[in-house]
């Protein structure tokens, strides 16, 4: 009887409007996301967090009807895309499917365009390091004659969200190698001149959410510059509550989208 009650929420959320997966690195950050929707409880309808084990993770659903699956997806790309991956399947397999998924974190922003604890909305989710070097440099994948190397989330929602949260607009740079020198910071700026921050989620979240012709959002609080490693600098505290305060700006827009919007 209690699996036929919540998956009989699941399909009315589903007929209410589009069910959203939250991907983020790791638990610190989930639960910072969750806690928007405490903050809200006063304005919607909220249910207490329901556990649903699956393959591998553990989805957290949240709000109202379930409507928001919360998803450690674990560190690095190739971790983050089989999690992704497994998520949506299991919706798809449940025959309530999500209508979006949203790569949600910290990541390192690219100074002084993307300051501490600012927050930045990806208009490109850009794999910044998926190609070979050169001795004339690096090419990327594409120009290999393979794949991708970006995911463009839908332009009405970047811009909406970035209306309401206040977050910067740019590129977030997906990298299985964290950047630890102004080189290297340089580097990649030079290679990608719109890039605003460097996580290392985004890119694999992405391309699982592909592969299931799933539209994608990437959402980004700034806790570090990206540069020489000094974790002294580190404000991981002030970026996590940062989400906390973006996602509860968030999700008022992402309820708003319309399926005009979703079909963009």
């Amino acid at each position: 009887m209690v699996l036929q009650a919540q998956e009989g929420r699941l399909i009315a959320a589903a007929a209410a409007g589009p069910r959203v997966l939250v991907a983020t690195a790791v638990p610190a950050e989930r639960d910072a996301v969750a806690g928007a929707f405490g903050t809200r409880a006063q304005e919607v309808p909220h249910e207490a967090p329901h556990e649903v084990p699956l393959p591998g993770v553990t989805l957290h659903r949240v709000g109202d009807q379930y409507q928001y699956d919360l998803l450690a997806a674990g560190v690095g790309p190739a971790r983050a895309a089989a999690s992704t991956a497994t998520a949506l399947t299991a919706a798809t397999l449940r025959g309530t499917p999500y209508g979006l998924v949203v790569s949600a974190g910290i990541a390192g922003g690219f100074a002084p365009d993307a300051p501490l604890g600012s927050l930045v909305v990806a208009d490109a989710v850009t794999a910044a390091d998926l190609g070979a070097e050169t001795p004339d440099g690096f090419l990327p994948v594409t120009e290999l004659g393979f794949g991708t190397v970006h995911h463009r989330p839908p332009e009405s929602l970047v811009r909406d969200v970035a209306a309401a949260t206040g977050a910067l607009v740019g590129t977030i740079l997906t990298v299985s190698t964290v950047t630890g020198s102004a080189e290297r910071a340089a580097e990649l700026r030079a290679r990608h001149p719109r890039a605003l921050a460097e996580a290392m989620e985004g890119f694999g979240v992405a391309e699982a959410a592909a592969a299931h012709g799933t539209p994608v959002l990437e959402l980004r609080a700034v806790s570090n510059p990206v540069g020489p490693r000094d974790r002294a600098a580190w404000r991981i505290g002030d970026a996590l509550a940062a989400l906390t305060e973006g996602f509860g700006k968030l999700v008022p827009v992402l309820e708003s989208w319309t399926s005009h919007d979703r079909a963009e």
